[in-house]
């Protein structure tokens, strides 16, 4: 069994460091090629990317777990995703293509506000770049639990480094991977390793729903719908047992689309303008498609899971259970593959957001403005690492929940920088002083929120999705602030 899985999951691991090598040869001579591959990402690997660097671990194990535990009624986290990078490919995607050219060809998101802002430049770019590294570290460590999760349930009987749990040995081995790609090849290597990636998560999606509810012991439609009817038949409803706070946090999930820097930066990265329609139908088919699967896995996963008496300690793991029971050990090898996939895709362009940041937002900024373009590559190599060693540490709990760190970190870039991004390409009257005050407002609403518990229980009554009032504080912020403060010099904008 062990021998077929490792024949894939080596083979797949091959071919991302084959990539990375390959672009280390063709676009790491510059800032501009490391950090943003040198804006020319085809419509398709900037769709897959964006998807990919997206969805993460979660889409295998945390959503499909919240599915398996409470039915339908989480699959409204999936269409609030759905809908919100739908609105994101819309709106944002052409206008900041054209604007960070626009506003001195801006490769970081910090350095697009700096120099949209040109009054509050320097605190921009430091606030902003703050934000981004904090935020990340979480985000990064979630990527990590779930690969520590992989090898602790997959491989807890030929794993054995001594001193070291299994838990911890899958995390090294996920972030060494990663690094290894990331640090060589840069942006590049993240975005087609992330195309090979979001390709092989798709077809994983596809693949395991069809087996659980087809194959041997599934007994279709019909038998796992009753199944779930005898277990509780609120599984099976959309909106039994909900209400109306819990369905606004679950949609609202779609707000953080227009503040993740991961993302965002692929929108950057396209080739040309007429580009972006033609990325955002490829993107938003693999998105549904990719979706569709891991809430039928999640729901009919269930339903398996009891017709066959399975023992389902963590439900974030049913995505590594069933793969191993249900499939040839090359097939298992390949599902693998694509849980990695999808954490490695997001681990990899987080890290690369992060050291964009330390790079050009505090080291060419404060330390050594006059860097070479070759210095400031060498330099945000050894940031891709750091970051990603911090990441490790906040990973280390075997306890965290991925779709609980994931929340986290999403709503804190949704609120810090998605009401600020809207304004700043669409409302010429957002000035420097406004942008501060939003991303003060947005990141500090989210993290007062969490310290006091209210995303769990709000006075008295189901918690509220720190996003929401994260959002709203920021939009309000921008808007009274810039309303109130005039900076001259400011009101540039790009009428479309």
């Amino acid at each position: 069994m062990a021998t077929g899985v490792w024949i894939s999951l080596f083979v797949y691991f091959g071919l991302m460091i084959v990539i990375g090598l390959y672009a280390m040869r063709t676009s790491t001579s510059s800032s501009e090629d490391y950090m943003l591959g040198g804006r020319a990402l085809s419509p398709k690997v900037a769709a897959l990317s964006a998807g990919a660097s997206d969805m993460s671990g979660w889409l295998l194990l945390g959503l499909p777990g919240a599915l398996f535990v409470s039915g339908l009624a989480s699959a409204w986290i999936g269409i609030g995703l759905f809908v919100g990078a739908f609105i994101n490919w819309v709106i944002v995607a052409p206008r900041l293509r054209e604007q960070t050219v626009h506003y001195g060809n801006a490769i970081t998101i910090p350095a697009f506000l700096a120099n949209r802002f040109p009054t509050q430049a320097l605190s921009l770019r430091t606030v902003s770049a703050i934000v981004i590294v904090v935020f990340f570290a979480v985000y990064t460590a979630s990527g990590l639990v779930a690969g520590g999760k992989l090898f602790e349930s997959a491989f807890s009987e030929i794993i054995n480094v001594p001193g070291m749990s299994d838990y911890g040995v899958g995390i090294l081995i996920t972030l060494g991977v990663v690094l290894a790609y990331t640090v060589v090849g840069g942006f590049l290597a993240v975005s087609m390793t992330d195309f090979v990636q979001g390709c092989i998560m798709m077809l994983a999606l596809v693949i395991m729903p069809a087996v659980v509810l087809f194959g041997e012991g599934g007994g279709g439609f019909a038998q796992a719908s009753e199944t779930l009817n005898e277990v509780d038949p609120t599984l099976l409803s959309w909106t039994e047992g909900l209400t109306l706070i819990g369905w606004l946090s679950a949609v609202t999930w779609g707000l953080g689309y227009f503040g993740q820097p991961h993302i965002i930066v692929r929108f950057m990265a396209i080739r040309t303008l007429k580009d972006v329609p033609i990325a955002r139908n490829i993107g938003m088919t693999w998105m549904g498609i990719s979706l569709i699967g891991a809430i039928s896995l999640g729901v009919f996963g269930r339903a398996y899971a009891v017709r066959n008496g399975l023992d389902v300690a963590d439900s974030e793991t049913i995505f590594i259970i069933l793969a191993d029971l249900l499939f040839h050990p090359l097939i298992t090898g390949f599902l693998y593959a694509a849980l990695l996939a999808a954490v490695m895709s997001t681990i990899s362009s987080q890290l690369l957001v992060s050291s964009s940041s330390l790079t050009e937002d505090f080291y060419r900024l404060f330390l050594r403005k006059e860097a070479t373009d070759r210095e400031c590559v060498n330099v945000g190599r050894a940031c891709v690492v750091a970051v990603g060693l911090v990441a490790a540490m906040i990973a280390s709990d075997p306890d965290s929940q991925v779709l609980g760190l994931v929340s986290n970190a999403w709503a804190g870039f949704g609120a810090a920088f998605g009401p600020l991004i809207i304004l700043s390409l669409m409302w010429p009257r957002t000035n420097g002083a406004g942008a501060i005050a939003g991303l003060v407002v947005g990141a500090a609403t989210v993290m007062i929120w969490i310290s006091l518990g209210w995303n769990g229980s709000f006075m008295g009554g189901p918690g509220v999705y720190e996003i929401i009032p994260g959002f709203i504080a920021a939009w309000i912020a921008i808007m009274a602030v810039s309303l109130a403060t005039s900076d001259a010099g400011e009101y540039q904008h790009i009428e479309r």
